[in-house]
């Protein structure tokens, strides 16, 4: 292997397959290289009798849980946003013609004990019984504010400077209810805690915004797609994306050591007794685990049931969100569901996740709140994993590790931590001003 590389990428997680793609794009030569036999390292999907061997030990799954090749289980279950950053580098690579996206059927909060549907507009603000009469007239002022409100339209801005005012003064201005707070942070800006309150109310506006348009997208019942067969097919779209552009591929490598040159950076890759020269390396935190520190935990239970998850309106494919205020908890709890209809389990059957980041050791007993809202469940994994971040220096060493998955089930922290990885890369930020249009997504059972 005499050839030099601009980049070696390591695994083949979502987020490497992301930037081996939009490198390659922008006319790199990358090599891309996965200790494992097959795509998706952390973030892959597994069949049937793959999910037993990895939690039970063996590959002797139940029958009555049909076939075994039927299943494309995420291992981290995520959907995107309709108008999310996701979905614009999906559109500015052009990936959007390997893939097939359905919208998600519901979008949900959970609030003193029962699931209500996340009201997103002036709309359904009037209509949502999370409210008080009263309260929904304030909450139908607040999001009409949100709405209207555009940058460049000082009259929609109330007399307020979004940059410098906090989002709970933004709130206190519209007097909402702790319990609303509550839904609006976290089902509907997507806040993963409550720190967001004392920050300027701009970000926290320019997600209500993002939520609100994505919903509008298609005229579903949430703002969120999710791709026919799982989010397996992702990192397999970006590979076939990276190869057109003259990128190479390599899975089953086993060790993958990165070689240093005398002042610590990074030069090459050797597997196998052959090294790969290059200038820069891009990878998941478990190739360079002494540049890592570990910074948490996720929790998730796995289960599969035959029903879709009650109080959800009988959706296929749902969020629930389960704000940390309503558990007594420092971060939220999701529930994830998708079933049949996404192709990811056979006919009948829904796959269910319960998420959080872990706050004991004992998931079993931490996850009971989001378990209890399923129904009769079949069967059930539980699991847990650390989060680490990276520690290294990349201008130093030249090594760009990007952070384990959050427990969010949706894409938007994932995918700044792409764009953030791909600037200190390349130099240069991620144009993703894109005609939306481009990506479809059915809408029909």
């Amino acid at each position: 292997m005499d050839e030099e590389y601009d980049v070696i990428v390591l695994g083949t997680g979502l987020k490497e397959c992301i930037l081996s793609g939009l490198l390659s794009v922008d006319g790199l030569k990358v090599l891309h290289m996965d200790r494992n036999d097959h795509y998706g390292g952390a973030s892959s999907s597994l069949n049937l009798m793959q999910l037993w061997k990895r939690f039970k030990g063996n590959d002797q799954p139940k029958e009555q849980l049909g076939s075994s090749r039927e299943y494309n289980v995420d291992m981290i279950p995520k959907f995107m946003m309709a108008n999310g950053k996701l979905v614009r580098v999906l559109i500015h690579t052009d990936v959007t013609k390997y893939l097939h996206f359905k919208a998600v059927d519901g979008s949900f909060v959970y609030n003193k004990g029962k699931i209500y549907k996340v009201p997103a507009t002036d709309v359904e603000a009037l209509k949502s019984p999370l409210m008080g009469l009263f309260e929904k007239r304030r909450a139908r002022k607040f999001f009409i504010y949100v709405q209207d409100y555009e940058d460049n339209d000082p009259k929609s801005h109330e007399g307020l400077d979004l940059n410098k005012v906090t989002a709970r003064e933004l709130i206190a201005k519209y007097g909402l209810e702790d319990d609303t707070i509550d839904f609006v942070g976290h089902a509907l800006a997507l806040q993963i805690d409550d720190s967001y309150l004392d920050q300027p109310a701009m970000g926290f506006l320019k997600k209500m915004k993002l939520y609100a348009e994505s919903l509008a997208r298609f005229q579903g019942g949430s703002p969120y797609i999710y791709p026919l067969y799982g989010l397996g097919e992702l990192p397999q779209a970006f590979a076939r994306l990276s190869a057109v552009y003259g990128g190479t591929y390599m899975l089953n490598k086993p060790e993958c050591k990165v070689e240093y040159d005398t002042n610590g950076k990074a030069i090459g890759v050797t597997s196998e007794g052959e090294t790969a020269k290059c200038k820069k390396v891009v990878c998941d935190p478990s190739y360079l685990p002494d540049k890592v520190r570990k910074v948490g935990k996720v929790a998730r239970a796995i289960c599969i049931m035959s029903h879709p998850i009650p109080d959800t309106n009988d959706s296929h494919s749902v969020q629930v969100i389960l704000p940390q205020k309503q558990l007594g908890r420092k971060s939220d709890m999701y529930l994830f569901c998708c079933s049949y209809a996404h192709n990811v389990a056979p006919k009948g059957k829904y796959i269910a996740f319960v998420i959080t980041e872990a706050e004991t050791d004992k998931p079993e007993v931490e996850l009971k709140p989001g378990i209890e809202l399923l129904g009769p469940v079949e069967e059930i994994f539980y699991d847990t994993y650390d989060r680490f971040v990276p520690t290294n220096n990349h201008e130093v060493d030249s090594c760009y590790i990007s952070t384990s998955y959050d427990a969010t089930t949706h894409f938007e922290s994932t995918v700044d931590d792409v764009i953030q990885l791909y600037s200190k890369i390349t130099g240069k930020d991620l144009d993703l001003s894109v005609d939306l249009s481009a990506a479809s997504a059915s809408t029909e059972e």
